[in-house]
């Protein structure tokens, strides 16, 4: 059977490895990180002996993939050139570091159109793309996260998704990462076993899961629809149980990161792992 990649989003207080340190202790094999503050602009350059220190961490470890998340500022499809460029090399900059650490993808949110329309929005995501790509490293994959369609974000729709796609000629270093609370908030329900297979037929329909580099799991705090993004511990959520079991059973996504971003992180993110562990043991003995 694929190994199972599951974890969480780790702090990285005290240095970049202490996440994977963190993360073993709460038994994951798979975490996300932040490689600089996610709402500042400047990043200083990475430090050689602590990227070594890291890449030394992380072989020594359980953790088998490693996942970034990029700068909650960055907006491809920002109104102005300026905005523009300056999220395309904040982009850059978070491949570059990933380059250094080892780490092969890097979630973003890609961006709001802010008033121009999504069709616009979707043009100048594409487009940004395209030239961040002639300059971004190789190893790198950039995965689009699915967003809950707050104000004017993009992305809450699979369909926006294969637009960038297609618009892009989907180049290899371009992906997706699923967020279960984002799809919910915007509409795509998951509550029982037949919603849960109609929103991923759909998403492997529109979009493909062979574009799929993560998962990000979590319960929503909001109701359907509600194009408002608020995480909830598992289970505990307007989703609900059944959605997660659903995940943890499902094939397609073996070997697959499965990364927690629930609340209460220091405390309650070994709680929640071990329910994903819980769900996925019991989906292992009943096959």
């Amino acid at each position: 059977m694929t190994a199972r990649l599951l974890g969480a989003h780790m702090p990285t207080a005290g240095g970049l490895h202490k996440a994977l340190e963190r993360g073993q202790e709460i038994g994951c094999t798979a975490i996300q990180i932040f490689t600089h503050s996610p709402q500042q602009w400047a990043s200083k350059p990475l430090d050689p002996a602590k990227v070594q220190l890291f890449r030394d961490t992380w072989a020594a470890s359980n953790i088998q993939q490693v996942v970034s998340h990029d700068s909650y500022l960055i907006n491809l499809a920002h109104p102005t050139p300026e905005g523009r460029e300056k999220s395309r090399r904040a982009l850059l900059g978070e491949m570059q570091r990933c380059h250094e650490l080892g780490v092969p993808q890097v979630v973003s949110h890609m961006g709001s159109h802010l008033g121009q329309g999504e069709d616009v929005g979707l043009q100048l995501v594409a487009d940004e793309v395209l030239t961040l790509l002639t300059e971004a490293p190789s190893s790198v994959t950039i995965l689009m996260e699915t967003t809950a369609g707050q104000g004017s974000s993009l992305n809450y729709k699979f369909e926006h998704l294969a637009k960038i796609l297609d618009l892009t000629r989907a180049p290899s270093q371009l992906g997706i990462c699923l967020d279960t609370c984002h799809i919910f908030a915007a509409g795509y329900d998951l509550r029982t076993r037949e919603a849960y297979e109609q929103t991923m037929d759909a998403l492997g329909r529109i979009v493909g899961f062979d574009r799929l580099g993560a998962i990000h799991c979590n319960d929503s705090k909001k109701p359907l629809g509600s194009r408002v993004d608020r995480h909830e511990h598992l289970g505990e959520g307007e989703i609900g149980p059944t959605a997660f079991e659903c995940l943890m059973a499902d094939e397609r996504f073996f070997g697959v990161p499965i990364l927690l971003e629930t609340p209460d992180a220091e405390t309650q993110h070994e709680v929640n792992l071990a329910r994903l562990w819980k769900w996925a043991s019991e989906s292992d003995e009943a096959t």
